[in-house]
């Protein structure tokens, strides 16, 4: 079953384990293969290849309101952002 994380800077999402229902392997999203995509980032069972998690990428308002909730990861990806030449 793929869980699906709508919430980017949901505590815990990274370390919670995740059991493989094909092959039985568990473990967290830092142990598996991920895929990059444009929307969001998919995490596949090292062993098997199935995919056991989703996790939706955060769009700028998102990004905003965590980092204004004091969310470190959020301020620094929006320090990031500021940096980035603009046309």
């Amino acid at each position: 079953m793929t869980t699906t994380v709508t919430d980017y800077y949901q505590p815990g999402w990274r370390e919670h384990p995740h059991p493989c229902p094909a092959c039985e392997w568990q473990g967290s999203s830092r142990q598996m293969e991920m895929e990059l995509h444009d929307e969001q980032s998919e995490y596949a069972c090292p062993q098997c290849e199935l995919p056991l998690l989703v996790v939706l990428h955060p769009d700028l308002a998102q990004v905003q309101a965590a980092a204004a909730a004091g969310n470190a990861e959020a301020q620094q990806q929006l320090a990031i952002l500021a940096m980035a030449p603009r046309d």
